[in-house]
């Protein structure tokens, strides 16, 4: 058994994701004693599942599942919450010529409906068989799937009680599908992305030798949701591809408990974590003065980060407040990936930090060209980009306009990427597969980003743009602004674009703020409005909303389409008025009503 205080031992000759299928690098793997264990929110452990014991309660599960009449192929859907389970059941699929599907395992604060119907949006989509749900979440998988036709919706000991059938599984072919993993649905209903064993093995190999250069001295951390690609590609496959043991922390847990990140990497000694920028925000913010010594970070190699658009002042925060924890700000890996792409497209190098780019930010939003600001005689408005670096070997990258022409380094437009582990498709989805995927290979990503010297800069996505008069505006430096303000967290504000009067797109930006004084408020939003003018010279209608408001996709990133959606069906777009825009009292009635 694995615990906290023992060390990994690694007698098994180190392998870094050489294998042809998922099922082989478990079979690999199981002949070591790494393995996954799993933490409680207050840092106890609770599970340990070696992978050789991983691999056994895998195959005895397959045989039960197929013996169901399971056909190869078939969709199995499964409830995503961070325990064994999970494992058990994926890697079932896997020798069962299964498809997993993992599913969302997040409820907000009165979300049953909601829930229910995202569970039934997805097990519809993916024509799932069967489902499984922890016991916490079953009541919902069930509400979703009546009527769908599921031969068997259940707990895990549900299908643990069913009989064992003595049949030889059918040799997993590099072809065949891996898995379909559900987009977050950030800017659209979530998009079942079809993943081949082939492509899966060639990004874990790409991860692990190039991106990250594991070795076997290396242990994983994660506290990442597995049913979004960085948590289930990158800290549950790439420990098994690369024989490496991780440590769990249930991803609410973490949000409960940000320290707990801190504290169980001091524990464990791990080497290698991710996060999303938000996790590292959520860190500083919550350490009490004088508490970083209370760690040991020195060992943490690799501090990756990606999933969303990358601040420097985030990473620098962190960096100075875990400073006295031996964290190393050389450790910050900032990397660009999505679904499409299995997981990773581009890492920065290792063991130099995190780099920007600055550019004058106003010849960027009007020309898409990203001028460095340190060559100019009269710059505009500074706007800095952290470096995502090179594409992994095997990839390519190209970033074209709107009329699919090729740009030269520095012009912004529409990142294309090509490489052996891109998607086959989106499930049971061809108009949006041809027009996101091209015959020849090439991945329409959605992305807005430049290069400079072969190394690739993200900028935004394309469908997160706002146009005012012609010009390009970023959302990001909107909500930038915002954040700036002592009274507004990062994370709690969203910019977008809506229909206003006569039809005009006018921009909008929305903040949380939890102060109920009137005046306060007032002068928050005069502020506000004040920067974006003076800043982006444009004007602005600002919405003040109570804290929690802001939606979130089924990974936890912020999500402006939501936002945007649910601006307009509380908004008569005749009725907006700009320069001078009013404040949406929303929390102030918020209060009376609960008073």
């Amino acid at each position: 058994m694995l615990t906290e205080s023992t060390p990994t031992l690694h007698d098994l000759p180190f392998r870094a994701a050489d294998f042809a299928t998922l099922t082989a690098a478990l079979d690999y793997a199981a002949q070591g004693d790494t393995g996954a264990n799993f933490y409680t929110g207050r840092g106890e452990l609770y599970a340990s599942l070696p992978y050789a014991q991983l691999r056994t309660e895998a195959r005895l599960l397959a045989r039960k599942l197929l013996g169901m009449g399971l056909q190869k192929g078939d969709r199995v859907a499964l409830v995503a919450e961070t325990n064994p389970d999970f494992l058990r059941f994926f890697f079932a699929c896997q020798y069962g010529g299964l498809v997993p599907v993992a599913l969302p395992a997040s409820i907000k604060l009165g979300g049953h409906a909601t829930f229910v119907t995202q569970l039934r949006g997805l097990l519809a989509s993916s024509q799932a068989v069967i489902a499984m749900a922890p016991s916490g979440y079953l009541s919902f998988l069930e509400e979703a799937g009546q009527g769908l036709g599921l031969r068997l919706i259940g707990d895990p000991q549900a299908f643990d009680r069913l009989p064992e059938v003595a049949i030889d599984f059918q040799l997993v072919e590099p072809r065949d599908i891996a898995y379909i993993q559900y987009t977050s649905g950030s800017t659209r209903f979530p998009r079942g992305v079809v993943i081949e064993q082939r492509s899966v093995m060639s990004n874990l190999a790409g991860i692990i030798r190039h991106g990250v250069k594991m070795g076997p001295g290396d242990r994983c951390f994660s506290w990442l949701p597995f049913y979004h690609d960085m948590g289930l590609v990158g800290l549950v496959l790439v420990p098994v591809a690369a024989q490496t043991s991780v440590d769990y922390l249930d991803t609410r847990e973490f949000a409960m408990r940000p320290r707990q990140w801190l504290n169980l990497m001091t524990l464990t000694k791990a080497t290698i974590s991710f996060s999303p920028p938000f996790g590292y925000e959520l860190c500083t913010r919550r350490l009490r003065p004088g508490e970083a010594g209370k760690y040991d970070l020195s060992n943490w190699r690799v501090a990756g980060v990606g999933a969303e658009m990358i601040r420097s002042e985030t990473l620098v925060r962190f960096a100075e407040a875990l400073a006295p924890a031996g964290f190393n700000d050389k450790a910050f890996l900032a990397c660009y990936g999505m679904a499409e792409c299995s997981l990773a497209v581009s890492f920065a190098p290792l063991f130099q930090g995190h780099t920007t780019d600055c550019v004058d930010g106003d010849h960027h939003s009007n020309c898409q060209e990203a001028l460095p600001i340190h060559t100019l005689e009269n710059p505009g408005r500074p706007r800095c980009f952290v470096e995502c670096g090179k594409p992994l070997p095997e990839y390519e990258v190209e970033i074209r306009n709107d009329d699919g022409a090729l740009l030269p380094d520095r012009r912004s437009g529409t990142i294309f990427v090509r490489g052996p582990s891109v998607m086959s498709g989106y499930f049971n989805a061809p108009e949006e597969t041809a027009a996101a995927l091209s015959v020849d290979g090439w991945l329409n990503t959605g992305d807005i980003g430049y290069s400079v010297d072969g190394k690739l800069i993200i900028t935004g996505r394309k469908k997160d743009s706002i146009i005012i008069n012609g010009r390009n505006i970023w959302p990001q430096d909107l909500e930038y602004l915002a954040e700036q303000q002592p009274e507004v967290n990062i994370g709690d504000a969203l910019a977008f674009s809506v229909p206003g009067p006569e039809d005009a797109e006018m921009c909008v930006l929305v903040v949380q703020c939890r102060d109920s004084d009137l005046e306060r408020r007032t002068d928050l939003v005069n502020r506000l409005s004040r920067l974006v003018h003076l800043e982006l010279g444009i004007d602005t209608y600002i919405e003040l909303v109570p804290s929690h408001t802001l939606p979130r996709t089924s990974s936890g990133k912020l999500s402006r389409s939501k936002a945007r959606q649910q601006f307009i069906e509380r908004h008569d777009p005749v009725q907006l008025k700009l320069p001078a825009p009013k404040i949406a009292d929303r929390g102030l009635k918020l209060k009376q009503h609960t008073a």
